[in-house]
């Protein structure tokens, strides 16, 4: 390298030494330092057009490919605006490092100087969205500072880990020499050896074990054991939204993921213990805190502040794939004779329990009126390819997916954790990227998109980022005029809905002015118009327009 290098080489240096290929982001006056910077590297850059959805790109990465997402932010102005995305990040438990820029030193310390983009405390911003917040005051601490941030967001519970450096110590120039190496290791999070035994002892004696995998079972890689483990015991197994994937959809023990269904939390009411691996039985996973389990609960999660948070029970701090894992190894060594012998829901073998079950769950939706619905996600399910990666923002048809969605051997991603709209697009672009990336060139990369009209206003100027990078994603917007969810939910509360109808482009129309193939189609030809989309190259755009209803709320009927 020849010329003068300054602080933004060495965030470059340092990200590259620890494995990143990619940033999303948006350039900054304070952080023209780092664009600079990147400008010397190798790293691959993809602009975004809002913040937010930047923060959702990068989150989307992560969760495609198992890295961590890195995004560079602006000051002020910039760095707020990714919050949203980042909650959702946060919630959900994705590894990402976030550098923001900051004003010059000078300007901190809550002084009032004018400078543009100035806030009294930048990184106080961030601490309800973030694990931590840094703000790094010399560039010799660059290197050590995010490789430390990178072992941070790796190490369960992961997440998003902030650090901000000031426009001159990214500008100025240093001695300090260039990075060769950098290494992070995720923490060590195992469970304690007496509370596995304890666990252990309570399953001995169980004859109506079940299990409710959460979004912390994927973040663990936490499958294998929980397989195991439910076919040891011969437990049913319930998966969260966030746990949908976790748990083969198919297997003759699965409740799938019909978790907001009356007939499953009766049934999981009735578990003499219940293990309870990455969720918090919050809201959904509760049905909406109607689930009032009468047997002894096991809870296992990695962020302590989970456990016991809703229901009383044996806490395990731990990350989910260590803590499975040594359950696994423990009921091996503790168990003299297959336990599974012990299963019976009184005097009904769990497999039977289960397919009865999931049949009344059908037979319920059969008698709603519900044949367009149900045809519709079967028409998109039949569409996608087995491997392929979804991307669900917070609208009807993803509320129907946390329940209907088989994930098969791709997987399935929702805004569940915050619950923000406009995560859908920019987050698919982002797993798009990484799949790229990482190795899945051309179609193997491709993922698709699901929003509604609402949500595909949050972040429809990044199909110009889709389009300027050639991103494979393939979006379905369902186009019911207005926020639909909240359309149904005041209608039924209220009897009316206020404020819920939108005015909305032509979505063809507007996705071909920013040169992205577009289609509209009825709700019957959605399988072909996503099979073609699928082929194509590139961005393309399936607009279907059509009401959908959700199923009744069942936990009103408890």
């Amino acid at each position: 390298m020849t010329g003068v290098r300054n602080g933004g080489d060495l965030v470059v240096e340092t990200l590259e030494a620890l494995g990143a290929k990619t940033v999303f982001g948006i350039p900054g006056q304070h952080a023209l330092g780092l664009f600079d910077a990147m400008g010397r590297g190798n790293l691959h850059f993809v602009s975004s057009r809002v913040e937010n959805n930047s923060a959702f790109a990068a989150d989307g990465y992560s969760r495609a490919t198992g890295e961590v997402g890195v995004l560079f932010l602006s000051t002020g102005p910039g760095a707020l605006t990714s919050l949203a995305g980042l909650q959702e990040a946060y919630a959900t438990g994705v590894p990402m490092v976030v550098i923001a820029s900051q004003i010059p030193l000078e300007g901190l310390g809550a002084r009032r100087k004018g400078m543009l983009h100035q806030l009294d405390d930048q990184k106080a911003s961030a601490a309800n969205v973030t694990k931590s917040q840094r703000l790094i005051q010399h560039a010799s601490g660059i290197p050590s500072a995010i490789q430390d941030a990178w072992t941070e967001a790796i190490s369960s519970p992961q997440g998003p880990v902030w650090l901000e450096i000031p426009q001159n110590v990214l500008l100025d120039p240093i001695m300090v020499p260039p990075v060769e190496d950098a290494l992070a290791e995720a923490a060590d999070n195992p469970p304690r050896v007496e509370l596995v035994r304890e666990a252990v002892k309570w399953l001995a004696t169980a004859e109506r074990p079940a299990i409710i995998a959460g979004g912390g079972t994927r973040r663990g890689q936490a499958e294998k054991s929980l397989l195991s483990i439910a076919e040891k015991l011969r437990a049913p197994v319930i998966c969260t939204p966030g746990g949908n994937g976790a748990f083969p959809w198919n297997h003759e023990l699965s409740l799938q993921s019909w978790i907001e269904d009356q007939y499953m939390t009766e049934m999981l009411e009735d578990a003499d213990v219940l293990i309870v691996v990455g969720s918090s039985l919050g809201e959904v996973t509760s049905n909406y805190f109607t689930f009032e389990p009468r047997g002894r609960i096991i809870q296992i999660d990695a962020e302590p502040r989970v456990l016991e948070s809703n229901r009383p029970g044996l806490g395990i701090r731990a990350d989910a794939g260590q803590a499975l894992a040594a359950l696994d190894a423990e009921l091996d060594a503790a168990l003299t004779q297959p336990h599974g012998k012990r299963a019976d829901w009184h005097g009904t073998p769990p497999e039977t329990l289960v397919k009865d079950t999931l049949a009344k769950v059908k037979d319920r939706l059969e008698s709603q009126d519900l044949g367009k619905e149900l045809k519709f996600m079967a028409d998109i399910r039949e569409a996608v390819p087995a491997t392929m990666q979804t991307f669900w923002d917070m609208t009807i048809s993803a509320y129907w997916a946390w329940s209907c969605w088989d994930a098969r051997e791709g997987q399935f991603h929702s805004a569940q954790g915050a619950g923000g709209l406009g995560f859908g697009f920019p987050a698919a672009i982002g797993g798009a990227v990484g799949l790229e990336t990482t190795g899945n060139p051309g179609g193997s990369a491709r993922v698709l998109a699901v929003s509604g009209d609402g949500s595909a206003m949050y972040s429809i100027s990044e199909l110009a980022t889709a389009k300027q990078h050639n991103v494979p994603v393939t979006w379905l917007i369902v186009d019911d005029g207005g926020y639909g969810i909240l359309r149904e939910y005041m209608v039924g509360a209220f009897g009316k809905a206020t404020a819920t109808e939108l005015a909305r482009p032509d979505f063809v129309k507007l996705a071909e002015a920013f040169g992205v193939p577009a289609v509209r189609v009825a709700p019957d030809g959605v399988g072909d118009a996503l099979r073609a989309g699928f082929a194509a190259d590139g961005p393309n755009v399936v607009v279907v327009e059509t009401l959908l209803k959700m199923f009744a709320p069942t936990h009103l009927e408890a």
